[in-house]
């Protein structure tokens, strides 16, 4: 069975990244049955004195957003490097400041974005998953669009995008999570499901042909299914994920069971790649109240995928 290695980026030195992730790996310690490492800016990875290399990175990022975004961008960027290279298997990263990635030069809306570019990958997706959750079972949402005002979501959910991101998720269950025949659900736009076209016109004119589509191709998925109950539904173990049309109406359902257990599973990119699913909670970094559960998670999960993705490869091999 492999053991993964696995890199580690701390986020923005000013927020809480550096000292969830170092508790994180102190409180897991052997028990992830893998090797871990941080990556720092100058692109050199460090398996043993961690204390010391999370203080460095904190103690020499206190300045502007500008030094403090090129250092969590860098790491990034190294951690992708040797991702792509195939010394690591999976890359973890700590929470950033979109501002700070901004005015590194960085101009998207987040993580996810970056990662595309530096992979050159065609097609990712922004996966919310907690394998536990506050009711017990898993819950795995798609966000089908991601940062968008909601007055553009209507126009950016059209059916290509319902389709293309509904397999890439068919496909990452099979080959990271091991689930031989997943079961999926879209979520609909509109309340009811628009009740017939009482309150819109997308689910026949745009879900229901994306629906029909993905079945044809033999991708067992339900939908359009409304939002009041589909989440209830996938924790009572209808489906095994569900695709939400946009950010707040899955995040809100996702957090609402997971937060402190929750992960942001970047999908599509030829690494594992996971995060805790809170961002850099400036006003907690050094006060010692920050939670590490969910860096915990992440770096957990991360191992998971990672272990079964590969292994998956060398047995076809």
């Amino acid at each position: 069975m492999l053991r993964p290695h696995v890199a580690v980026t701390l986020g923005d030195p000013r927020g809480i990244g550096p000292e969830v992730a170092l508790r994180a790996i102190e409180a897991l310690g052997d028990g992830l049955d893998a090797s871990l490492s941080i990556v720092t800016p100058d692109g050199s990875s460090h398996a043993t004195d961690l204390r010391s290399v999370v203080r460095d990175y904190v103690s020499s990022g206190r300045v502007t957003d500008a030094k403090a975004g090129s250092k969590a961008t860098r790491s990034i960027e190294w951690a992708v490097d040797g991702a792509l290279q195939g010394r690591f298997h999976a890359v973890v990263t700590g929470p950033v400041h979109k501002p700070s990635m901004h005015a590194a030069g960085w101009e998207v809306p987040g993580q996810t974005e970056m990662l595309r570019t530096l992979a050159a990958a065609e097609l990712v997706g922004m996966l919310m998953a907690a394998e536990r959750t506050r009711l017990g079972p898993p819950l795995r949402v798609l966000l089908a669009t991601t940062h968008l005002p909601l007055r553009d979501v209507p126009s950016s959910v059209h059916e290509r995008v319902l389709i293309e991101q509904t397999e890439l998720l068919e496909r990452s269950l099979r080959d990271d999570w091991g689930i031989v025949e997943p079961r999926l659900a879209i979520c609909a736009l509109n309340p009811h499901a628009s009740d017939g076209g009482l309150f819109g016109s997308e689910e026949e004119e745009v879900f229901a042909p994306a629906v029909t589509w993905l079945r044809d191709e033999g991708v067992d998925v339900e939908g359009p299914v409304p939002a009041d109950t589909v989440f209830s539904r996938a924790l009572a173990g209808d489906f095994h994920a569900v695709v939400a049309p946009y950010h707040d109406v899955g995040m809100a359902a996702f957090k609402t069971v997971s937060f402190g257990t929750g992960v942001n599973v970047t999908l599509g990119l030829p690494f594992v790649r996971t995060s805790p699913d809170h961002g850099t909670a400036f006003s907690l970094a050094g006060t010692g109240r920050a939670d590490p559960s969910s860096m915990s998670e992440a770096l957990g999960l991360a191992v998971k995928l990672a272990r079964t993705r590969f292994d998956s490869v060398s047995a076809r091999v």
